[in-house]
């Protein structure tokens, strides 16, 4: 009998693998850009039947000349690729993206990853340092994934490692201001064969340096703020609500479910009784 592997664990890999690993910054240049650009998007398209978004103004209606930092859950493999869609389609600036173990997919650096290493904190800090400096290029936008470890899909409570909160004070302290936007990522079959990518970008959260709030306060603001666009995603999901959002792409409907929708459009005359 086959054994299951273990999904999700607790324990970060680079700690479970205890290999040292030097950090790396991100490489990009115009020519990889376009490539990634156009892979990760090709990439979506294949998989995907529609991705749909809302919520675009709650970045495009703040002042987009403070630095901005994008956060959201992490429960699959898919969520950096759609950071880099996000990131590059939508807001038109390019990520930066911590990831761990960036040395098996090197190449990933030329599209805006960056790695990490929490097999200590000191090694963690070099990763959260060079945040909080590229943060502050308005032609980045960074991403984060605060819980740290991949979570499964909906798991709740949602709980942050405090990196995310180091960086916006750090980046508060440096640039006077940092703005925040909690995204709610998820991955739906409706009516289709193929799932959707669902993204919903929550309220503005605007720091400053006039707020007095330490690490574990600011943490738990930011829990709660994910949490909430989170669940309300999910409510009108399971309702089926998905009207207010605007596509980013939708495929045509293959050629058996033209047919479906043909029958379904004929009227069929009544069956008289016997």
């Amino acid at each position: 009998m086959a054994v299951e592997e273990q999904l999700y664990s607790d324990i970060p890999p680079t700690k479970l693998r205890n290999k040292e690993e030097k950090f790396k910054p991100a490489k990009t240049s115009r020519f990889w850009l376009w490539v990634a650009s156009m892979f990760f998007f090709n990439m979506l398209q294949n998989r995907f039947y529609a991705f749909r978004y809302r919520g675009a103004e709650n970045y495009f209606d703040g002042d987009t000349k403070v630095p901005t930092i994008l956060f959201a859950p992490h429960c699959n493999w898919w969520d950096g690729i759609v950071f880099y869609n996000i990131t590059h389609r939508i807001f038109h600036k390019e990520i930066r993206l911590m990831v761990e173990e960036l040395n098996r997919f090197p190449l990933l650096r030329r599209g805006g990853a960056y790695s990490v290493n929490k097999k200590s904190p000191q090694s963690a800090m070099k990763a959260l340092q060079y945040s909080v400096d590229v943060v502050g290029d308005l032609r980045n936008m960074l991403c984060i994934f605060p819980q740290g470890i991949i979570r499964p899909p909906h798991f709740r409570p949602i709980e942050f490692q405090t990196g995310l909160a180091y960086i916006a004070q750090n980046a508060v302290k440096r640039y006077g201001r940092v703005n925040l936007i909690p995204v709610a990522i998820d991955y739906c079959f409706f009516r289709d064969n193929r799932p959707e990518v669902i993204v919903e970008f929550g309220k503005r959260i605007e720091l400053s340096s006039d707020m007095r709030l330490d690490r574990k306060e600011l943490t738990h603001m930011f829990e709660h703020a994910l949490e909430y666009v989170c669940n309300n995603q999910f409510k009108e999901i399971s309702q089926g609500d998905i009207t207010k959002y605007n596509i980013l792409f939708k495929q045509h409907l293959k050629w058996y479910r033209r047919i479906e929708q043909r029958l379904k459009s004929i009227d069929l005359p009544p069956v008289s009784g016997v």
